[in-house]
């Protein structure tokens, strides 16, 4: 019998034309893999299209129609990284649900590792952190290690590389757990909810595969200003939250 009866992934897409293909063939690659070990039943991947301009739209429609393990989200307005990852796991219909970008910043093997440990040591959320990432240049590194320090000095959330694309869930979290981040800081509020209510994380290294095509927006300054915006609008109620108790 299998760990987990259905594994749903899903990939936020915006203008992602050049990558959608090559991520649902590494995620249905993987997704078999674990299969045939017995890790999962079943599997799902979700394209969450986010108002995409180019031909993302077209080649998740025509994914799904190809194999029933596809599924599409469309959005009929853009809504950045927040709102696509809020439909992604409202979408999500397996028992557990991995997150990641389209351009697949890391080996999707992982994704061995990433059960075993959830299951091993009986977490809640696995959360990777990149090992080097030097070749995104000085200014993300520096970027990235400020905004990590942030949300440990607000929060009280010690986590590294908290808004890395890559974090895998138990989908029973979220019958506690309501995301309101509309922009990147969706991350780090997953992961300081989590923390907050008590659902164990563990964290553990992996190597980075940087973006080589398309745009990444994660560090336009109007991103910044959103994240920064919503980390204080949200400090109050994120920093009165208690562990869950179960009766």
């Amino acid at each position: 019998m299998a760990h987990f009866a259905k594994l749903s992934i899903f990939f936020p897409m915006w203008n992602e034309e050049q990558y959608i293909n090559r991520a649902l063939n590494a995620g249905h690659d993987v997704a078999r893999e674990l299969i045939a070990s017995g890790e999962v039943a079943d599997y799902e991947l979700i394209v969450v299209n986010d108002a995409s301009t180019d031909a993302t739209a077209r080649l998740a429609d025509e994914a799904a129609a190809a194999n029933p393990h596809v599924c599409v989200v469309h959005h009929p307005t853009n809504r950045k990284l927040g709102g696509s990852m809020k439909s992604g796991f409202a979408a999500a219909t397996g028992d557990v649900i991995v997150y990641t970008d389209a351009d697949l910043p890391f080996d999707m093997l992982e994704l061995h590792k990433a059960l075993r440990l959830l299951r091993t040591y009986e977490a809640d959320v696995v959360s990777a952190y990149r090992f080097d990432r030097t070749d995104e240049g000085l200014v993300r590194v520096v970027y990235s290690a400020f905004y990590n320090a942030l949300v440990r000095v607000l929060f009280g959330v010690r986590v590294r590389d908290v808004n890395f694309a890559f974090k895998v869930c138990r989908a029973s979290i979220f019958r506690h757990i309501t995301l309101k981040s509309e922009g990147s800081f969706i991350d780090a509020e997953l992961i300081v909810r989590a923390k907050k209510l008590g659902n164990p994380i563990v964290q553990f290294g992996v190597d980075y595969f940087p973006r080589t095509r398309g745009v990444s927006t994660l560090s336009k300054p109007s991103v910044i200003v959103k994240i920064l915006r919503e980390a204080f609008a949200l400090r109050r109620e994120l920093n009165a939250l208690t562990p869950v108790t179960t009766k």
